[in-house]
């Protein structure tokens, strides 16, 4: 069975563009999707993810205010994706504090049509590294997924 997981940010656009650079890897499964951090906290007891890619600033519950409660009652390793939490800043270095197995960059604002050319592959080397799988070999799965293409 694959590995659960699950994602969590207030744009559908975002959890779309997130959901194309995950189903990539074969051991990884997308479990569920939250707009926000409370229906996130509901999901994550009724789906039991392995890990939980979360944004910060959602409406309803924020995700560091969301990730302080999943730390007290869940398993899930917590990746943060936002565009607030660039290396350095107040909002990543609290997400640390608070637990966060990982903090990473969204590039150049919350809704960004570049995430998956400049950060598709950290985002997998860390999910994988939350799971304790090695770095993913990217050129075998194109090539697998390419030979199952029709007509080829």
């Amino acid at each position: 069975m694959a590995n659960p997981i699950l994602i969590v940010d207030d744009s559908g656009f975002m959890r779309n563009i997130i959901r194309q650079i995950l189903s990539v890897d074969p051991d990884l499964e997308i479990v569920g999707e939250a707009e926000d951090g409370q229906v996130a906290l509901e999901k994550e007891k009724a789906l039991k993810p392995a890990v939980i890619l979360l944004d910060i600033e959602m409406p309803r519950l924020d995700g560091l205010s969301a990730l302080k409660r999943l730390k007290l009652t869940s398993k899930a390793k917590v990746v943060i994706l936002s565009s607030v939490a660039q290396l350095g800043s107040p909002a990543a270095l609290e997400a640390r504090r608070l637990g966060a197995f990982d903090v990473i960059a969204k590039p150049s604002g919350a809704i960004s049509l570049d995430l998956k050319a400049k950060r598709g592959h950290e985002i997998l080397t860390v999910v994988r590294g939350a799971l304790g799988l090695p770095p993913l070999d990217v050129a075998a799965v194109a090539r697998r997924a390419q030979a199952r293409e029709p007509g080829q």
